[in-house]
């Protein structure tokens, strides 16, 4: 059974970066596309980032487009965000997805989900 897990979340200032990985197990999705999304407290989860599954592919939510960067290993199994100058709006956990496919204009999450890893950014 596939199992994903985040860290690398944690508190950070306003202005400062982060690294949040994904580690899945269980299987590898080294053919699939994979995802981030975030949750702040009292909103729906959000699309952050997309990588297709040689990495050739990236997107970007509006909110973060310049301000991060997915990447993977699909060696290691292993899913990456990358987030930098950061804001108060994105406190939030942030969670990965694996399996999903970008399909007109947006990435629809595949079926495996990790349990997510809160971002707090203090101002």
């Amino acid at each position: 059974q596939a199992q994903l897990v985040e860290s690398g979340g944690g508190l950070v200032q306003a202005g400062g970066s982060l690294r949040l990985t994904c580690a899945a197990s269980g299987r590898s999705f080294s053919n699939n596309g994979m995802g981030w999304f975030r949750q702040a407290p009292g909103k729906d989860r959000e699309f952050v980032a997309y990588i297709s599954w040689n990495g050739g592919i990236t997107k970007y939510a509006d909110s973060v487009k310049g301000r991060a960067t997915i990447s993977r290993d699909n060696v290691k199994n292993t899913l990456y965000l990358q987030m930098n100058s950061l804001k108060s709006e994105d406190t939030a956990v942030y969670s990965c997805n694996a399996g999903g496919r970008y399909d007109d204009g947006r990435y629809v999450p595949g079926p495996s989900w990790g349990q997510g890893t809160q971002v707090t950014i203090s101002s």
